[in-house]
């Protein structure tokens, strides 16, 4: 399949799966006309990228499906100039669809492989303002707090304080919450003076969040 191909097919599923299911932000749809997500599956996986589903990305990972990329892109309402922080980078894609909109990602994966292949891919399509860290997503970045905004991908019992310490006054933050042997609720959160709002949005299945084991 050619590069012409997968951006027909690109363009089918913003106008279809995103734009046709609700979502609006005028960012988040830019962002995913553009970013290219055939790049971001294994080679086997390239024939399905366009289409709305999870796709699995090796060690245990998934990509999520774009309508919940773009989803989450859009309840955080994304702007120019702002940084955000993700946990959980797994293929990139995601980090890849805020990076053509924001100043600044810092993307936070476990998976030694998944963290050095993503860090690569980002550097080859030349996603400079994307940086890829190995580590525990739980205690997020302090050195680089305060954030406009936090997204996590993968789905934790509770929502972790540290990462509420770390968003900004007036800064958005959507996760994934719940057990793993059920449906999960997609949060959003909102920090204003001070006090954290939260939101049940929808009823989701992401991959575990996990941790690293003293």
């Amino acid at each position: 399949m050619g590069q012409q191909d997968y951006g027909i097919l690109r363009q089918r599923m913003v106008d279809t799966q995103l734009a046709g299911r609700g979502i609006v932000d005028g960012y988040t749809l830019q962002a995913m006309r553009k970013v290219e997500r055939h790049r971001f599956v294994p080679e086997a996986q390239r024939r399905r990228a366009y289409e709305d589903t999870p796709l699995p990305i090796g060690h245990g990972q998934t990509i999520s499906q774009p309508y919940m990329v773009a989803l989450m892109t859009e309840l955080l309402a994304p702007k120019p100039g702002q940084r955000v922080l993700e946990i959980g980078a797994g293929s990139g894609y995601q980090a890849a669809v805020l990076a053509e909109i924001v100043d600044s990602v810092y993307t936070i994966e476990i998976v030694s492989a998944l963290a050095e292949r993503t860090a690569q891919l980002m550097a080859g399509l030349g996603y400079a303002n994307v940086q890829v860290i190995l580590g525990d997503g739980y205690a997020g970045l302090p050195d680089k707090a305060p954030f406009d905004a936090i997204i996590v991908t993968a789905a934790p019992e509770e929502v972790p304080q540290p990462l509420l310490d770390q968003l900004k006054e007036g800064g958005k933050m959507i996760i994934p919450v719940g057990k793993q042997t059920a449906i999960q609720d997609l949060i959003l959160i909102e920090k204003t003076e001070g006090t954290i709002s939260r939101k049940e949005v929808s009823k989701v299945r992401f991959v575990p969040f996990t941790r690293q084991v003293p």
